[in-house]
């Protein structure tokens, strides 16, 4: 027989009591974590999210109380009435923040019993990710989960602090909005009231936040949601956060300096310690240096070796001269087998139109002096593999090769990003040879947000900003160069004028802040002038008729006297990612959907009624 709460009231918090509460009358609610019966003593561990406190029922001091308790089982919802004493010191428990104190109960009242859930909250881990997600109210009680949380709350607490002490309003925009390209599939919502008109769900704010600036707002943020319906993986989910803010009248270093200031504010709030100012190379050097223009500064970069050999060596190999031959190495793995090898060959993108050399054995018998100067140029020790990434003249792919002083071509950025992305790949696989990741998983592990004191994060987390991108990839299927940003990205000022004869030549003044192997965000100063934005619309292959359909309202309030503008939006599911040590998204996300965009414990995506579709005006057709 269950029993009812009544008046009773909660006087504190499982995790909260220690010593200083000895004497105290409590009364605590919460789960039953665990239970153990030594016969005339029941203990019972109490959990709520703050923690656990130990419930001691004596037979003689609360012989009703006894009886429930030998009924309890864990997940039961109990309240327990009673008067905090200390443990005997034999009794104590370091290990627990409560482990001086016990509660000596009085009264024990039974809430709620439970049904055998497939796992306990109470298991350091479970394995089955499935299982955690279809039983997810069970999976957040969790102690890890709710650290998880607790955590995102304060992190999220102190960007919105910092960012309102800098002046920024926080104003929410549309999430029923008309749909625009901005790089993924939107959802789209049919009305019901306008037949055959169909809503956007929001990928970001983007028109809106700019919209704010025309309306005299000066800096505004949100922390929006989002939605984009793309491809999942381990740092991307259908529905997202981001930290989204816009500024009127800002350089990027304007955009930098709040970005760094609210960041430093957010490790903090997770017991970390982030330098500021960050460090900030080119997109070109980022190419050259890592492969990617979001490096993991943890591990070695990119090597240029191509001094190493003479033109007639790299004929013999096979590699195109008028290319980079640039060597990676990833610390400690060692001499790995003919089969190791092949293993990861798979991992390797030959769409690139390049190649690789990772059998360094057999290329220092052939070429031994060639093989010593790459070591000794990459500064590899024995220990390390070495890896040469060149071009491949055998399988030449259709890009541009156009370039200008300083600047990468096209073909020579396929080699270096063919080359950075073998070498992410690899320092993931080979994690726990090379180590370089545990000076993230050991800052994460000891910062303590509660202490007041701060890690120095300077190792653990290294943030980039990435500037100088391409405005315009080169598109082969067209043969022409297409923006390669959402269309709202402001070119560089001294390039405006080659923006038609010269679209290759163009930077894009925008940016993205780079950590630890992860884009943590990407902004840009916008087009604020309507005859550019106009220009950029029609290098997207939009007629005025379209660009006026899709954008008009935006294309009208540009000439309403629009002031230079800027911005940026973070991911902060990321940043709670990185600042929990989780290894997905779904660690920080209170209900996530699988890779596979289901959500388990709410069986969504379903379908729907005839009489529901009839409404929208809506007819499926699937294909066999």
């Amino acid at each position: 027989m269950l029993d009812y709460l009544g008046n009773l009231e909660r006087t504190h918090l499982c995790g909260t009591l220690r010593a200083s509460d000895a004497g105290k009358n409590v009364v605590v609610m919460g789960w039953v974590n665990r239970r153990r019966d030594h016969g005339n003593l029941i203990f019972l561990d109490l959990r709520d999210r703050t923690g656990i406190c130990q419930v001691v029922l004596d037979h003689d001091l609360v012989p009703e109380g006894h009886k429930k308790g030998e009924a309890v089982r864990p997940e039961y919802v109990v309240a327990a009435v009673g008067r905090v004493r200390l443990r005997a010191p034999e009794a104590i428990n370091p290990k627990m923040p409560t482990g001086e104190i016990e509660i000596e109960a009085t009264e024990l009242l039974v809430l709620n019993d439970t049904r055998l859930a497939p796992f306990s909250p109470a298991d350091d881990a479970i394995a089955n990710e499935e299982t955690r997600l279809r039983y997810r109210y069970v999976d957040l009680r969790r102690t890890e989960m709710q650290r998880n949380f607790w955590l995102r709350h304060e992190i999220t607490r102190a960007i919105r602090e910092s960012l309102s002490a800098e002046g920024f309003l926080e104003i929410e925009t549309p999430i029923l909005n008309k749909s625009t390209p901005e790089g993924a599939r939107d959802f789209l919502v049919p009305s019901r009231v306008n037949p055959g008109s169909f809503y956007a769900l929001p990928q970001s704010p983007q028109i809106f936040k700019q919209i704010l600036m025309i309306s005299g707002f000066d800096r505004y943020f949100q922390v929006a949601r989002c939605f984009r319906d793309e491809d999942l993986r381990a740092d991307r989910q259908l529905e997202f956060t981001q930290i989204d803010l816009e500024m009127s009248f800002p350089r990027q270093e304007h955009v930098f300096a709040v970005v760094e200031h609210f960041l430093k504010a957010a490790f903090a709030a997770a017991g970390v310690d982030l330098p500021t100012p960050f460090p900030k190379i080119t997109y070109d050097e980022s190419m050259r240096r890592f492969g990617s223009d979001k490096p993991d500064m943890r591990l070695p970069g990119l090597t240029d070796v191509r001094s190493a050999f003479m033109d007639e060596q790299l004929a013999t190999l096979q590699i195109d001269p008028a290319l980079p031959v640039v060597a990676l190495r990833i610390p400690n793995v060692g001499e790995l087998s003919r089969k190791e090898r092949e293993d990861n060959h798979p991992s390797f993108d030959l769409k690139k139109g390049a190649k690789f050399i990772d059998d360094f054995k057999r290329l220092a018998k052939g070429f031994p002096e060639s093989a010593a100067k790459v070591r000794e140029l990459a500064g590899a020790s024995d220990a390390d593999f070495v890896i040469i990434v060149a071009g491949d003249p055998a399988h030449h792919i259709n890009a541009s090769d156009t370039k200008f002083e300083g600047r990468l071509s096209e073909r020579e950025i396929n080699v270096y990003a063919a080359a950075g992305n073998f070498r992410s790949e690899l320092a993931k696989k080979y994690a726990d040879r090379h180590k370089a990741f545990e000076v993230t998983e050991g800052c994460v592990a000891t910062a303590d947000p509660k202490s007041g004191k701060l890690l120095d994060g300077s190792k653990a987390f290294q943030p980039i900003w990435i500037v100088d991108f391409p405005m315009f990839e080169y598109e082969v299927a067209s043969g022409k160069w297409v923006p390669a940003h959402h269309p709202f990205t402001a070119p560089h000022e001294h390039d405006m004028p080659n923006l038609v004869s010269d679209p290759a030549s163009v930077r894009a003044n925008c940016y993205d802040l780079a950590m630890n192997g992860l884009e943590l965000g990407s902004g840009s100063i916008r087009i604020h002038r309507k005859d550019v934005q106009q220009q950029i619309f029609a290098s997207l292959g939009m007629s005025e008729e379209e660009a006026k359909a899709r954008f008009g309202f935006f294309l009208d309030a540009l000439e309403y006297g629009t002031p230079p503008h800027g911005g940026i939006a973070l991911g902060l599911d990321r940043i709670v990612m990185l600042l929990t040590g989780a290894p997905s998204l779904r660690e920080v996300i209170a209900f996530p959907k699988t890779a596979k965009a289901l959500d388990l414990m709410a069986e969504a995506p379903t379908t729907v009624t005839e009489q529901q579709l009839k409404e929208l005006h809506i007819r499926v057709a699937l294909k066999n």
